[in-house]
């Protein structure tokens, strides 16, 4: 493995996956964490993409990667963890035992790439954002003010995947502190079970996505536990106040804080401190002071506070471009600032809000509908547990909003009219849905974000009439 190589990583949950990267890194070559999610063409676009020549995996994910490597004769290498080795792959506790000459370290320039992240693809073909070790630097910076580590005693839980920005984002800080973090396997949601590890393990911090954070409040045995949790965040996702009060009700030792950002970002951008979190319900927080951010118009001019623009960043954990991606790298940095596509709005005292994706807009008669604006109103209907809005093609009005919905109860189907009395008095007329789709659970990708382009796929294309 040469200096710049690719390798990509295919596990799930494991110590091992982290181990791979740190080596990896050190030799100057880049990590390409990948969703074990995807199929294997998805996957075989990744390796291409990359210019991948290895692969670290494990046994339950064998059968993917060599359907993978069939179809990309470049990725000659597989590495396996966790057991023995088949075929021509290597094991991995095999390569660790039969050790090697000294290692001789590597010179690293700050700006040496250290990973390649691909975006989730739920917009489209996926883009690799490239992240140097001075990002993952600012990263840790980052999440050490926010989660407020001083010490090195704290004892952090990983639950996101290891493939996510979400958990390299996580570990980095509490391995420049030299802190734990316990890993946490990869199956079906068990709070229950996951409430045994925070009180076994004296977990002190933990990042959930908001629909995690609802099933342990819930959870019956939650409230009395002996607990060392100081610090709780969620993101990924918008969170009720509803939420919000059962997280502080819960666990009303632990600061509850609010992550915002994005892959390209390192991730995080923004924070919302517990002490904020129902003042300024909605809001993803304050810019974190390591970044700047603007809000601008289609012109890059800076919007006034309160109107709706887009926010564009520069800083220490700005990504460097996405790989071999001339064209969607320029458009990114247009202006010399990278462009998030989040619409957003800014109050007086500096708190952020986000409205929409730029790309996720709905244009009806004319009027600008934000679909988070109407989600977060969505939320909080008493029978609404999950909600997703998308546009729908209209003959009248080119296109109108359209609500999926899982509902708290196992009630008869919410109709357009009982939602119509309901957002009366909470939203414009126009905003309204003017069709609800009740379904068991909205789809999620791995990182907890509602997979819009699979809604739109189902639900945005039938004929509705306009009420």
């Amino acid at each position: 493995m040469n200096f710049g190589d690719r390798v990509l990583l295919l596990t799930l949950n494991r110590t091992e996956f982290f181990e791979a990267v740190l080596a990896i890194n050190a030799l100057g070559a880049i990590a390409v964490p990948v969703n074990f999610r995807l199929t294997p063409p998805e996957v075989a676009f990744i390796a291409r993409d990359s210019g991948a020549r290895a692969v670290f995996t494990e046994p339950a994910l064998a059968p993917l990667v060599s359907a993978v490597r069939q179809d990309v004769p470049d990725l000659g290498l597989a590495i396996v963890m966790g057991a023995d080795a088949e075929g021509d792959a290597l094991g991995y506790e095999d390569l660790v035992a039969e050790g090697g000459p000294a290692f001789a370290p590597v010179d690293l320039p700050e700006d040496t790439p250290s990973l390649i992240l691909y975006t989730s693809g739920t917009t489209g073909t996926p883009k690799g954002a490239v992240l140097s070790h001075s990002n993952m630097v600012g990263q840790s910076i980052t999440c050490i003010r926010a989660m407020r580590y001083d010490r090195g005693d704290d004892v952090g839980f990983l639950a996101s995947p290891v493939f996510h920005v979400a958990a390299l984002g996580s570990v980095a800080p509490m391995l420049m502190l030299g802190a734990t973090t316990v890993i946490h396997p990869l199956k079906a949601f068990d709070p229950t079970e996951m409430l045994d590890v925070w009180e076994r393990e004296r977990i002190t911090t933990v990042f959930l996505v908001p629909v995690q954070w609802q099933a342990v409040c819930a959870d019956p045995t939650a409230a009395g536990r002996d607990l060392a949790l100081r610090v709780i965040s969620w993101g990924a996702a918008p969170a009720s106040d509803t939420v919000l009060r059962a997280m502080a009700e819960t666990f009303p030792k632990a600061l509850v804080v609010a992550v915002f950002g994005q892959t390209e970002m390192s991730p995080i951008t923004c924070v919302l401190d517990g002490d904020d979190a129902i003042r300024k319900l909605g809001s993803v927080g304050k810019p974190v002071p390591t970044i700047q951010t603007r809000i601008v118009d289609d012109e890059m001019n800076d919007v006034a506070p309160g109107t709706v623009g887009e926010i564009v960043y520069r800083g220490p954990t700005m990504m460097q471009g996405y790989w071999q991606n001339p064209a969607a790298t320029a458009d990114a940095f247009a202006g010399g600032w990278f462009h998030s596509g989040d619409l957003v709005r800014q109050d007086e005292e500096g708190f952020v809000y986000v409205v929409d994706r730029k790309k996720d807009m709905i244009i009806s008669g004319g009027e600008n509908i934000y679909c988070a604006e109407v989600e977060n109103v969505l939320f909080g209907h008493p029978r609404i547990r999950e909600a997703a809005v998308v546009g729908r093609p209209d003959p009248k009005w080119t296109e109108v909003p359209v609500a999926i919905v899982a509902l708290d109860d196992d009630g008869d189907d919410l109709t357009v009219d009982e939602l119509a009395a309901w957002l009366e008095d909470k939203l414009a007329r126009y905003k309204h849905p003017k069709d609800v789709v009740v379904v068991d659970a909205l789809p999620r990708n791995a990182s907890g974000k509602v997979v819009k382009g699979e809604l739109r796929k189902a639900h945005g294309a039938n004929d509705v009439a306009v009420v």
